[in-house]
């Protein structure tokens, strides 16, 4: 098969196409024909040496694709959904997504909504498994005592874990504010749903979510930076709010008053997807199948894709999100 490897740590130009034997799918395990892959922060991450694969798999980066079964165990009790050989679906990796083939656990695998092309299929699992997981089951975003929807902050919204946050929780009702580099991007996290789009580089999103929230706040903040927005980010949390660390961009320590935390029961959660067991996965999965694949099947909910390379040029996608000028996904086709 062909496939973009890591020649060595280092910048976009050690990515490097190359042929690699075809996976062979083990247990409760499918073989898919990649047709189309999503370029993640995550494999930016791997390529410069700073996030290894978890044990057993892959060293080629890539966490999602899209693309047609065309073999593997599909009598496997794992195989919740009847797919056969044929069937075009988009799955969640461990890593291995940048190959045309790929061997993928059947429960990390999921049908492709409505009329969506493999490009935007592709586009979907790693976000929206990692949003899910997130927003939605560590930090409980819901409803408050009294029904009313709770209140979510993206930091980063114009990402692909930004766009997917935005679009999903502006979905089930609930008021979102997302934080960006310009204007041009806030106006654009507008357009998917966020009440306001906060230009990071000229307001104080603290500032921002009080005065619209009536000095509520943000019941849940979504935060791919770290470092120095950490107490900002405690500021701006409503009593009992819950802070999901799911990145570190901007630095991996932060100083924090416990004695707020404690007097405003506020929480402080963070994860990683990558390592979790494929059964953890499955479960996030199943949620998704139920609550947003319907939303995407219908358009209340859409793939934002930002540009299309060429897999052999996967140099090039790297460089662009590097460059953190885009909105939405960057992809790879084969």
């Amino acid at each position: 098969m062909r496939a973009i490897e890591i020649s060595q740590f280092g910048g976009p130009e050690v990515l490097k196409l190359c042929e690699r034997p075809t996976p062979v799918p083990g247990q409760g395990e499918v073989l898919v024909r990649v047709t189309a892959s999503g370029v993640n922060r995550p494999d930016v991450f791997q390529r410069g040496g700073n996030y290894a694969p978890p044990p057993g798999a892959s060293d080629l980066p890539g966490l999602e694709i899209a693309g047609e079964i065309i073999g593997g165990n599909l009598d496997s009790p794992a195989n919740r959904w009847g797919f056969r050989k044929g069937d075009r679906v988009c799955a969640l990796l461990a890593g291995g997504g940048y190959a045309d083939h790929a061997a993928v656990p059947l429960l990390q695998c999921l049908p492709i909504p409505g009329n969506l092309s493999d490009i935007e299929a592709a586009s979907l699992p790693e976000n929206y498994f990692t949003v899910w997981s997130n927003v939605m089951d560590r930090a409980g975003l819901g409803h408050g005592e009294g029904g009313e929807s709770e209140v979510l902050l993206v930091q980063g919204g114009t990402s692909g874990i930004g766009v997917s946050a935005v679009q999903m929780a502006a979905a089930f009702g609930h008021r979102v504010f997302a934080t960006a580099g310009s204007d041009e991007k806030c106006r654009a996290i507008e357009a998917l749903g966020a009440e306001r789009g906060i230009n990071y580089r000229t307001e104080d999103f603290v500032e921002v979510v009080k005065e619209l929230t009536h000095g509520h706040g943000a019941d849940v903040v979504l935060d791919m930076v770290a470092g120095d927005y950490v107490p900002r980010e405690i500021q701006v949390l409503a009593e009992g709010g819950r802070l999901c660390v799911i990145a570190t961009l901007g630095g991996a320590k932060a100083e924090v008053s416990l004695p707020e935390i404690m007097r405003r029961r506020l929480t402080i959660t963070g994860s990683t997807l990558r390592p979790r067991p494929i059964a953890f996965k499955g479960a996030i999965a199943a949620q998704l199948h139920e609550h947003v694949w319907p939303l995407l099947a219908k358009g209340r909910i859409k793939p934002v894709i930002y540009r299309v390379f060429p897999a052999a040029d996967a140099a090039g996608a790297h460089a662009l999100m590097e460059g953190s000028t885009h909105i939405g996904k960057i992809m790879l086709e084969w």
